[in-house]
């Protein structure tokens, strides 16, 4: 993952074990935040969202990330549900690691996870970098598609997981469904992204996250009506061709968040972070440098 060597470790918590991968030297000042990076829903973990990135982060900032129960290496700990629990575990972890403020980057599920966690606990996030966020839709599409989505989540266990092991036979097809240039994915983050959907109880986490969030008429988890009341300082980064999240929900959280800047990437799909790696850092580096010396323009 770079020239800084990134640690896994695990931390005893919740009764199973939380995966962390961790980058950079550590804080000069207890103060100072540390960067944690949030990953995606469906088949994503730390490793796969982040892994191109951990070097140039690292760099200058002590850089944290975290398995959510039921992704990645995080193992005996059962699924929290939506944006809201996955938040307050993520508290819960930066608290045993001893980890005060923190800027969020979160990538789509991920992203609604950060913004949930501003919510709730303003005084631990000094800032947000959302790609391509969920929980800024009122509906998925139209109110057909919203009720089909709805349907396919009340599907029970011993019906919903079988057929979500079959959809992950087809992880590849799925995965270059996301992108807008598939050839430009690393060939290790792709056997990643398919080790992680044929691992025993993939999908599951991601299943009760849907769950949690998707009403038969609308979005349980969108925060466009409260997201003014987010002050903290963020910068919103969407691909113009994500097929996944719709990049007006990004529109309209900057319009509405009074400290939040939105930039728009061309010819990209959804994983902005992944697909164009180096104009994302052109961006987010030096607003978090700007961050950093208390400038917000």
């Amino acid at each position: 993952m770079g020239r800084h060597r990134v640690t896994e470790t695990f931390l005893d918590f919740a009764g199973g074990q939380v995966r962390v991968l961790w980058a950079g030297r550590p804080a000069a000042d207890p103060a100072d935040p540390t960067l944690l990076l949030i990953h995606g829903g469906g088949s994503d973990n730390s490793a796969i969202s982040w892994s191109g990135l951990f070097s140039p982060l690292a760099e200058e900032w002590p850089t944290v990330a975290i398995d959510l129960p039921g992704f990645g290496g995080t193992t005996g700990i059962d699924p929290v549900g939506g944006p809201d629990a996955l938040a307050r575990f993520l508290i819960g972890v930066l608290d045993r690691l001893g980890l005060g403020r923190v800027i969020c980057l979160g990538v789509s599920m991920g992203g609604d996870v950060a913004l949930n966690l501003a919510r709730i606990a303003p005084d631990r996030v000094g800032g947000l970098v959302l790609i391509a966020p969920g929980g800024l839709v009122p509906i998925i599409r139209n109110r057909r598609t919203q009720f089909a989505a709805w349907l396919a989540t009340r599907l029970p266990d011993p019906v919903l997981l079988p057929l979500t092991r079959i959809a992950n036979r087809f992880t590849r097809q799925a995965l270059r469904a996301m992108v807008r240039h598939p050839e430009r994915l690393p060939e290790d983050l792709v056997a990643e992204f398919v080790r992680e959907a044929r691992r025993p109880g993939a999908g599951i986490a991601y299943g009760r996250y849907n769950q949690a969030t998707v009403g038969w008429n609308r979005m349980r988890n969108n925060l466009l009506p409260v997201v003014h009341l987010i002050r903290t300082p963020t910068l919103i980064v969407h691909g113009t061709d994500d097929p996944l999240v719709d990049p007006e929900g990004s529109v309209r959280a900057a319009q509405l968040m009074p400290c939040a800047r939105l930039v728009t990437v061309e010819d990209c799909g959804h994983w902005v972070q992944v697909e164009r790696p180096a104009e994302f850092l052109e961006v987010a580096l030096p607003w978090l440098r700007r961050l950093r010396v208390g400038r917000q323009d």
